[in-house]
């Protein structure tokens, strides 16, 4: 009997619906690791249909077009080592979430996913029928056992796999980013290695779909947790596992370590990522933004630079006779920075037309907050033009504080395809700015040093919708407000809770309100990367109709 076994693992990014693309990224992997002496080769999860599908899954014409592109993808890789590849797989009128491993020109066996997901950005549930608990399978000198993602988060399917003679757990999996979220997968992973006595994989897809990043991150355990192997995070990566029979059973040989980016460093990349993937995955080669001299549109500037090069990021001033001077040198010192084309649009005619035309309406009625949208969306619609003339996404620039609380126009500054920053709370975009002025890595295509300049970060953030307007007219001081809505959207806490921790209850309350009638707003706002596990679209879902209020 064999005494080694190599495993390959390819942490990839899939395209949701592209199934054959996706095929021939594995196809061409598959054929590198078997002139490379491979015994196996795994993908992640669901790699076939890219993840997550969503209700795409539930037609049924999706799902048998999917097992057809695996049968194909068998027959193509018949000689050489088998294959492990995420897929639907419909049995009638009942779905699965599957992992088909491939041999010999067809498939050998079918591992049906157990634990179904139904929680933040998973609806499994209603997806999915859940699997039976399934023994090991046969692969060349071992029993591999094939715990699918959210298996491997539950200790009974791998002790069963273990109690029915697994010699390995190899973990395939679709797992998105949140902050602190490979912490999580770790500890996770350590727990398994230790109750059962087996070394395991741990395989993460990479790349963006709509609002969610998967960061890889792939590594490998021996028992009782011992690290042998850690690929790098968000990046694309093949790799070997090598594996040794012991008189105490298999044990991966040591490989490289990479090592996880910091918290800053995490989130920056996420977003980075989140707008290069859903550009591709669209169609966009580039993208606009109102550059307005403020910190919010400055960083998403650098952002779309670091996604996608600075020759495709167009930024554009609509400035108003509300428009500092200053606001208008700071928006040409970061495109200048960035390396950005900077157009100018002033607002002021197009303004006085609409004025003129609502006058005689608007008769006897005071001017207010009507009239400072009215400036908002006439800059969404002059941004918009642009976009549908030149084919270049709209990127919009509200933080999560913003989101939060309406603090953006609908049809306004709200237009846009994409939101890179709208899970990023307003006291963390000032951080992420100053560390990334601090910080050039290769993957980023924006230049290096300091790209937003400070008087950017420092000025008091304005709306400048009217003269010597301050966010903080309407708002508490954004550390007040950060910390309140960390509390009511990130932790639910209740308002008695808030006040116990010191927090104004007449402020708490105010801010409470804000949220709730702002989420008519938020449901039609654009998709953004998310980067914790209460992100504003499917980590969050609360009725736009609601008279609720937390009594406490």
């Amino acid at each position: 009997m064999a005494d080694r076994f190599r495993l390959t693992i390819a942490q990839l990014d899939p395209t949701v619906g592209d199934l054959r693309g996706n095929a021939a990224k594995a196809r061409f992997v598959w054929q590198r690791a078997r002139a490379e002496g491979s015994d196996f080769v795994g993908f992640p999860e669901m790699f076939i249909a890219g993840y997550q599908p969503q209700d795409l899954i539930r037609r049924p014409g999706f799902a048998e077009d999917a097992m057809r592109v695996i049968d194909a993808l068998a027959a193509d890789c018949a000689d050489g080592p088998p294959l492990g590849i995420g897929g639907p797989y419909l049995a009638g009128d009942v779905l699965y979430n599957a992992y088909f491993v491939l041999e010999s020109g067809q498939v050998q066996a079918r591992v049906l996913k157990h634990e179904l997901p139904n929680e933040t950005v998973f609806d499994e549930v209603r997806l999915y029928t859940p699997g039976p608990l399934q023994g090991p399978v046969p692969v060349g000198p071992l029993r591999m056992g094939i715990p699918v993602c959210e298996d491997a988060w539950h200790e009974t399917v791998c002790e069963t796999l273990a109690e029915s003679g697994a010699e390995i757990l190899f973990v395939p999996n679709g797992s998105p980013y949140y902050r602190g979220k490979f912490a999580t997968r770790l500890n996770h992973m350590v727990a398994r290695t230790v109750e059962t006595g087996l070394p395991l994989v741990y395989l993460n897809m990479v790349g963006a779909q709509d609002d969610q990043v998967f960061d890889g991150a792939s590594f490998v355990l021996n028992p009782h947790g011992a690290l042998a192997l850690a690929l790098p995070g968000f990046d694309e990566a093949v790799a070997h596992v090598d594996f040794t029979r012991s008189p105490e059973g298999w044990r991966a040989e040591a490989g490289g370590q990479a090592v996880f980016p910091d918290a800053w460093e995490q989130d920056y990349r996420a977003m980075v990522e989140a707008l290069r993937g859903y550009c591709r995955k669209t169609g966009f080669a580039r993208v606009l933004l109102g550059l307005s001299g403020g910190i919010d549109s400055a960083l998403v500037a650098a952002i779309a630079a670091d996604a996608l090069g600075p020759e495709n990021v167009r930024c554009v001033m609509l400035p108003s006779e509300y428009t500092s001077s200053h606001s208008l040198e700071d928006a040409a010192a970061v495109a200048a920075a960035l390396g950005c084309r900077l157009d100018e649009v002033p607002i002021s005619g197009p303004r006085t037309a609409v004025t003129a035309a609502l006058a005689p309406l608007f008769e006897g009625t005071a001017p207010g907050i009507t009239e400072e949208n009215v400036q908002s969306r006439l800059r969404g619609l002059l941004l918009m033009a642009l976009s549908n003339k030149f084919g270049e996404m709209l990127l919009t620039t509200g933080n999560k504080s913003e989101v939060a609380v309406g603090y953006a126009t609908i049809y306004g500054d709200m237009a846009g395809g994409y939101n890179p920053i709208k899970d990023l709370y307003k006291m963390r975009v000032f951080k992420t700015c100053r560390w990334r002025n601090a910080n050039h890595r290769d993957w980023m295509m924006g230049p290096a040093g300091e790209v937003i300049p400070p008087r950017v970060i420092e000025k008091p953030p304005s709306a400048e919708l009217r003269a010597d307007q301050k966010d903080e007219d309407s708002l508490p001081p954004y550390e007040v407000l950060d910390a309140i809505l960390e509390g009511l959207v990130d932790r639910e806490a209740s308002v008695a809770e808030l006040v116990a921790e010191g927090f104004d209850r007449d402020t708490v309350k105010r801010i409470e309100h804000l949220i709730y009638i702002s989420e008519y707003k938020r449901f039609q706002s654009a998709p953004g990367a998310r980067l914790t596990k209460r992100a504003f679209w499917l980590d969050r879902r609360y009725p736009i109709a609601n008279r609720w209020r937390d009594p406490s």
